[in-house]
């Protein structure tokens, strides 16, 4: 290998420049390079100028932008986003209980569950005849059923089978015990009505979107019902739900519940005794109302047939109807009592007066009769009630003068609904003036209770008002909202008493009434070592769509009233279409003889001694 002195090898000319001449030479080489001038370009000035342009444009835009967002249309902005981060949840309120005059529950909430099958969630035959037999035990069905209705499904890929609705938590538990593969319990809450058809007729019930249908679940949905305010949850970017915007004490709620008048002992009892008698009679349907007279407060109100609202949807929705309120008919004679106090408070007539009492008599080119043939030759006022005579009343209410009679019957209310705070109460129906003025016929057969028509809980506050000393109450079964301990927190306001009969006329028809109890046709009613007053009443059904009659229908009834000396309570029976020998007095006065007893009892009425009556011509 050569080797070359120190200093550098110069490759162009390849030799090996000495260390003093590499110095020099370069310097004079770069002195020239540095002295020599620059040549002057226009492009890097013109790439300057459009850069600083297009971010001069972008920054307008920005804060075009910015200014867009942040002046003209941030209070949007601001609402969206607020709408984005808030979301808002109807907490579910239980509704209020239902309970009677002793606080037994009638109506309350309950928490449920039902259960759902997934079949397709099985892995075999064999699985889902092992999951069906276990459910067949918790259930108490048919194994068989539920096994093949799992192989079926297993088999056809099926999904979400509602098996069995509102089961108990009890039973829900039993259920997630089995740690079974394709059973779904879903968490609801629904209306339990413990005491079943016993009071189905007042409490009535709800749909399932808990929306009362009948009953005071209708008509009170306002007091039933607890407010609940919206409460509002911010909610972060996951969207879990932050509690900073909840009102303090939104979680709370009132223990109110709302009272009625009803006593479930007494409505039992009622609905038995009614119940036997329908059936001995073939009856088509029947009720019971008990009502104190002082106040208007409804203790008992039984129609039939029933259902319970527990299972409302097996039911006839004819029965979801109580026809004590919804109903017309023509009272017959449990009316007379009402036109004896009309023709007394007018003084056409005396309480000893006497009436000729033939079989028939002729009004108008109209042959009246009464409803049977008793040769009485002359009746008193009492004899015509204890009699039921037909002809007695068509001549009491002769003395009055149509138009006047017209106007009582307008006073008490009779075309017109009593105002009970129950749904569907239907409207009475009374002819126009005219047609009852000008017809002579008219005022002699509304003289026993027939060409007009009311609802049985319009009777019983007519007979109410001979009880009390002549006010007209207005019937209710609302007592108002408790609280936990009993007392009231809140009442429906009542219309204000009106009075419609003197003390004097409605003393001396009591009088009569017990002595139609005694010894005329309410004898059936009587309770030993009790004053009782009432009227029976046996009335022809008309047709619903066309004039007359229908034959062989009728409608008994019997009003009671008790204790004589001091009438307390008003006890209607009425039983639609009894067959054999149905009257008022062999009907529907046992009924009220049996409802009567339970009164008693549950009351703690003392006896009276039954005073001795002397007969009456």
């Amino acid at each position: 290998m050569p080797t070359f002195p120190p200093g550098s090898f110069d490759r162009r000319r390849r030799t090996v420049v000495p260390m003093d001449t590499q110095r020099t030479k370069p310097r004079k080489k770069a002195r020239k390079t540095l002295n020599k001038p620059l040549k002057r370009t226009t492009i890097p000035y013109c790439r300057l100028i459009l850069v600083w342009g297009v971010l001069f444009v972008s920054s307008l835009i920005l804060a075009g932008n910015l200014y867009h967002l942040q002046v003209v249309h941030s209070s949007d902005l601001l609402r969206r986003a607020r709408q984005q981060q808030t979301t808002y949840v109807n907490p579910y309120i239980p509704r209020r209980q239902v309970v009677d005059r002793n606080e037994n529950v009638l109506a309350i909430d309950r928490q449920v569950y039902t259960l759902y099958v997934h079949p397709n969630q099985f892995k075999s035959d064999s699985e889902a005849e092992t999951v069906a037999t276990n459910v067949a035990k918790v259930l108490a069905r048919p194994t068989a059923d539920l096994t093949d209705l799992f192989i079926d499904g297993f088999k056809n890929k099926k999904s979400g089978i509602r098996l069995a609705p509102a089961l108990s938590e009890e039973i829900a538990d039993k259920l997630k015990k089995l740690q079974a593969n394709g059973l779904d319990l879903v968490r609801e809450y629904s209306r339990l009505y413990p005491q079943e058809n016993v009071v189905a007729d007042v409490v009535g019930y709800v749909n399932i979107d808990r929306r009362g249908q009948a009953g005071i679940e209708y008509s009170q949905e306002k007091l039933l019902e607890r407010s609940a305010q919206t409460v509002k949850f911010r909610k972060t970017g996951n969207g879990a739900l932050l509690s900073d915007l909840i009102p303090e004490g939104f979680v709370h709620r009132d223990d109110w519940k709302l009272q009625l008048t009803l006593d479930t002992r007494l409505q039992r009892a009622a609905r038995v005794a009614l119940r036997e008698q329908m059936q001995k009679f073939s009856a088509k349907r029947g009720g019971v109302i008990v009502m104190d007279v002082q106040d208007g407060s409804i203790l008992s109100l039984v129609s039939e047939p029933s259902y319970n609202p527990n299972e409302y949807f097996n039911s006839d929705v004819n029965f979801f109807r109580n026809w004590l309120l919804a109903d017309l008919y023509e009272p017959g004679s449990t009316f007379k009592p009402i036109n004896i106090a009309i023709a007394l408070e007018e003084q056409i007539i005396q309480p000893n007066d006497v009436f000729p009492d033939p079989d028939v008599i002729k009004v108008g080119g109209w042959s009246i009769r009464n409803a049977e043939k008793e040769n009485n030759v002359a009746l008193s006022i009492t004899g015509i009630l204890q009699h039921s005579s037909n002809v007695g009343m068509v001549q009491v209410m002769q003395r009055l003068k149509p138009d006047v009679y017209y106007s009582w019957l307008q006073k008490l209310g009779i075309g017109k609904t009593v105002g009970i705070d129950l749904p569907f109460e239907a409207r009475g129906q009374l002819k126009n003036k005219a047609k009852f003025v000008s017809s002579p016929i008219e005022p002699a057969t509304a003289s026993f209770g027939q060409g007009f028509s009311l609802t049985p809980i319009q009777l019983v506050q007519l007979h109410a008002a001979l009880a009390n000393g002549g006010k007209l109450v207005t019937p209710h079964v609302v007592r108002g909202l408790i609280d936990s301990q009993g007392q009231l927190q809140e009442q429906p306001s009542l219309p204000q008493l009106r009075t419609v009969f003197s003390p004097k006329t409605t003393k001396t028809l009591v009088e009569m009434l017990e002595a139609v109890v005694l010894q005329g046709s309410g004898k059936a009613s009587q309770v030993p070592g009790y004053r009782i007053g009432g009227k029976t009443g046996t009335a022809q059904k008309a047709y619903a769509n066309s004039r007359g009659y229908r034959s062989g229908a009728v409608i008994t009834s019997f009003v009671g009233m008790m204790p004589i000396e001091a009438p307390r309570y008003v006890v209607l029976a009425i039983v639609d279409e009894p067959k054999g020998i149905a009257y008022g007095s062999t009907v529907a006065a046992p009924i009220v003889k049996s409802v009567m007893d339970s009164l008693i009892s549950i009351e703690r009425i003392p006896p009276k001694p039954t005073p001795q009556v002397s007969p009456s011509p």
